[in-house]
């Protein structure tokens, strides 16, 4: 089965390689004190400390499975110098019809922000932008409809 590829800028691969330093060295030891000091209470059949140890501990095993598997797949988005075309990585100036000109990078979804610019590749815009050039007009769908942009820039 060929697994899913991760599309990573290099500073959202080194944050996610970070994250996973973090989680295995100090999260996960932080957490089995946590887990041992529960224990030396007594009774972990009604201990709401130890329950809420070993849930903290589920959710970080599958964070770090999610996060490994993630780094195992992971391709590296480069600026490839074309701006002719939208591509991951490009930077995109868009303008709908009324409204001031919007300026998002195409990333792939584990760093995707919307809040700060940054839309997946995946998203109904993101998708809409891909191999498009400046003043192509490009639509996509939303819960509320249909939007229509202009792409104006590419960087």
């Amino acid at each position: 089965m060929t697994e899913k590829k991760t599309f990573l800028t290099l500073e959202g691969h080194r944050k996610l390689v970070e994250e996973l330093e973090y989680l295995t060295t100090v999260r996960r030891a932080e957490i089995a004190k946590i887990i041992h000091e529960a224990k030396m209470d007594g009774d972990v059949m009604e201990n709401a400390g130890y329950d809420e140890a070993r849930r903290q501990q589920a959710f970080l095993e599958g964070r770090i499975l999610t996060l490994q598997a993630m780094l195992e797949n992971v391709e590296i988005i480069q600026a490839n110098g074309n701006h002719d075309v939208v591509d991951l990585g490009s930077r995109v100036t868009v303008v709908e019809d009324g409204f001031d000109p919007e300026t998002y990078t195409i990333v792939g979804s584990a760093e995707a922000d919307p809040t700060k610019g940054r839309i997946s590749n995946a998203s109904p815009l993101g998708k809409a932008l891909l191999a498009h050039k400046v003043g192509d007009r490009v639509s996509f769908s939303t819960p509320n409809g249909t939007i229509e942009v202009r792409i104006s820039a590419i960087e």
